[in-house]
């Protein structure tokens, strides 16, 4: 828009040393002379291949018996021989006068926080990476991440807007049970005693507060944000795939396939056996199956034992907030803020807890995989992401989920309440669970966002700082240290799986139940901007060089992200339709109702307590009649919520579905670029041009391949 009125773009950086782009295509040695850098043989290859050579050389070399598995540097790492083995960085970070290498243009332009609005230098990234190390994947994962950021804008505002209608109408018709509440002195509601003994009846109007508050969170525009949200997610993965694509092709990528992958270290050095490859032929280190399973087997065991131990945590917070609330029912005072002190607290004590088995766990996980023997470097690293997130979605969101679906559906009636441990089971405040689980959403997911950040920021600066705390003078230092001691001095490169997890984590946070927090998309916005910046601040200057990797997409992650997808779709259904007010609203302004607003339905939604169970006449939220029993109301409202989760899922997968054939994974303009290359790649080749038609190209416009 800004250029077709001649105006500069304020997010785009005219950032130097733009990589050029070439056509490539597969590497013929017979065809050398067709391949720009033909006659130079120092550019044969990039410093990322030459990086890959010297890493294949090295883990192949055998240094004791093959049988044992005695191959490779990273054993001798492992076994303490060698302390690290890694590439070196090309230069520098610091400022040059001369010309920048590509790590110093990276942390001008890119990893600084004064860049925090700009567009990332992907190119610029995905060349630093491919001759700094860490390859594609590297690359990729800030192309996920930049393409994860900007798609927040839009539920971000939307979040914002459907916030401040929120509460610009708090005082309107829809939320009249809560204006009945507070706006009419001469209504009373004499509420049944919060706890058996030591409370009393009290009056509705003390909660007037919460009631309207609540408002914000559960009214008809968060409906609607919430199957905004589900078809914004769902949009989001279906161009990422588009974007994957275009970057694939861009980066030479797209037909890439995984090579051969040897045995692990690890796995080598202590395998009992030897068999011999099917593909390659070679003898090497076998571990049985007969054994393995065994350990897995034990391996899942202890899994479900941490997410065992995750809802027994959860279950002593819920009883340390019945332990807290009741004293506080007893003290007239203290009774209106009862339910509001002990779900905050019970949440911030819930989010220590998370953080903590979070680190425990993380570990055992690590042991748990090492033990199991996986044979390569991807089975290992896929096995470790499938534990890892299957115990945290059960760390982060078990607590969420029982708010959500569970708090307040189990507490009965006066003269038979459900107890747990002899305490009566949680309530719902008078304006319902979704304000609690907005405070829940909020404090987990803010919470979590800046000690994360913390950590991301502090840590790797501290723990440069113990490593090289014997340092006078760092600058010194820098110019008279060689390379390798200057990169040795640097943190060790852990890869992106902590990076995935985070982001993973936080896309569930702001799809599976936004339609409780609608703000969740603004907090995670402003978190990634910050992310953004952390991330590469730490890959360009804090950590070392690790050996290329080649990628074409960000693996098994974009399975994980498309499941929360789905499930999102499930859980707000639920959310909307068996915790929100909106359908119980909704059918007695329609049924009920003589004027068809929602005048009265505070009164209608209150029993009053069976005789002879309560000291004096009392009320307690729930439809049914003077004996306990469900209302036809009820029966008709919970014919109306299943009917709604089934429209509401059939309707958002149905319209997904529409969207998935409707827009290709790959773009039309895209398909036809890469036919017209693979074209112009066979008319370069050719030995005679005439075979393939007119020569439309001189042979120099094609650059060398990169194999």
């Amino acid at each position: 828009m800004l250029k077709k009125f001649h105006l500069p773009c304020p997010f785009k950086d005219d950032v130097p040393n733009t990589p050029p782009d070439y056509f490539t295509t597969t590497f013929k040695s017979n065809k050398l002379n067709k391949f720009l850098g033909s006659d130079n043989p120092d550019t044969y290859f990039t410093d990322t291949e030459r990086a890959r050579v010297a890493s294949e050389i090295l883990e192949t070399a055998v240094y004791g018996r093959r049988q044992k598995g005695e191959i490779g540097i990273s054993r001798l790492v492992d076994e303490g021989t060698y302390s690290a083995a890694y590439p070196l960085h090309v230069g520098p970070h610091g400022p040059d006068e001369m010309k920048l290498n590509m790590r110093q243009v990276l942390k001008e332009y890119w990893a600084r926080w004064g860049a925090w609005y700009k567009y990332q230098p992907l190119d610029h990234i995905r060349q630093a990476y491919e001759r700094e190390g860490g390859g594609l994947k590297i690359a990729i994962y800030f192309a996920w991440l930049g393409q994860y950021t900007a798609w927040l804008i839009m539920p971000s505002v939307v979040g914002l807007i459907v916030f401040i209608y929120s509460f610009a109408t708090i005082n309107g018709p829809n939320n009249m049970p809560a204006l009945e509440m507070c706006d009419h002195p001469a209504w009373t509601y004499p509420m049944c005693p919060n706890c058996e003994v030591g409370c009393s009846v009290w009056d509705l109007k003390k909660s007037c507060s919460r009631a309207k508050h609540a408002y914000l969170f559960d009214n008809p525009m968060t409906v609607a944000y919430s199957i905004f949200v589900s078809f914004w997610a769902v949009l989001f993965l279906e161009f990422w795939k588009r974007k994957e694509v275009t970057i694939g092709h861009a980066w030479d990528v797209l037909e890439f396939e995984s090579e051969e992958e040897r045995p692990r270290p690890t796995f080598a050095a202590l395998a009992p056996a030897v068999e011999r490859n099917p593909i390659t032929g070679l003898l090497e280190p076998y571990f049985p199956d007969e054994k393995r399973s065994p350990r897995v087997l034990s391996g899942i065991a202890i899994i479900c034992g941490m997410v065992s131990l995750v809802m027994l945590f959860m279950v002593g917070v819920i009883v340390y907030k019945l332990l807290v609330i009741h004293p506080l029912y007893k003290n007239p005072n203290l009774q209106p803020y009862a339910n509001q002190f002990a779900s905050g607290t019970g949440a911030v004590l819930n989010l220590i807890i998370i953080m903590i088995l979070s680190r425990v766990y993380e570990k055992l996980a690590l042991l748990l995989n090492h033990w199991e023997m996986h044979r390569t470097q991807t089975e290992y690293e896929d096995n470790l992401t499938l534990k890892v997130f299957i115990f945290q979605f059960t760390n982060f969101y078990s607590s969420i989920f029982y708010i959500a679906f569970f708090k307040g559906k189990f507490v009965g009636y006066p003269g038979n309440y459900g107890t747990i441990f002899g305490l009566r089971n949680e309530e719902c405040s008078p304006g319902g669970c979704l304000i609690e689980l907005a405070q829940q959403l909020a404090v987990i997911m803010i919470g979590k966002q800046v000690i994360g950040n913390i950590q991301e920021v502090f840590i790797p600066e501290l723990k440069k700082y113990l490593k090289n705390r014997k340092r006078q003078n760092s600058k010194d230092e820098d110019e008279i240290k060689p390379r390798w001691e200057a990169d040795y001095e640097l943190l060790d490169n852990e890869g992106l799986f902590q990076e995935y997890l985070e982001m993973v984590i936080q896309y569930g946070f702001i799809t599976l139940f936004v339609a409780a927090f609608p703000l969740a998309p603004f907090f995670a916005l402003a978190n990634n901007v910050f992310e953004i910046r952390i991330d590469a601040d730490k890959f360009v200057n804090d950590l070392r060089r690790s050996t290329a990797d080649r990628a074409q997409d960000i693996g098994v992650w974009f399975t994980i992200l498309d499941s929360i997808t789905k499930l999102a779709v499930i859980s707000n259904a639920f959310l909307i339709a068996f915790t929100s007010e909106f359908l119980p609203k909704l059918l007695y302004a329609g049924v009920v109702s003589p004027n068809q607003s929602l005048e009265g339905y505070l009164n209608y939604s209150l029993a009053w307590a069976p005789p002879n169970t309560t000291s004096q006449p009392c009320r307690y939220r729930g439809f049914r009649d003077e004996d306990g029993n469900f209302t036809r109301f009820f029966w008709h409202l919970l014919t109306m919520r299943l009917v709604f989760v089934i429209l509401f899922e059939h309707f958002v997968f149905g319209i997904s579905t529409l969207i998935d054939v409707a827009v290709p994974d790959i773009p039309r303009a895209l398909e036809d670029t890469i036919k017209r290359e693979k074209y112009v790649a066979t008319q370069a080749l050719a030995e005679h041009h005439g075979l393939m038609g007119s020569k439309e190209f001189d042979e120099d416009d094609i650059l060398v391949a990169i194999g």
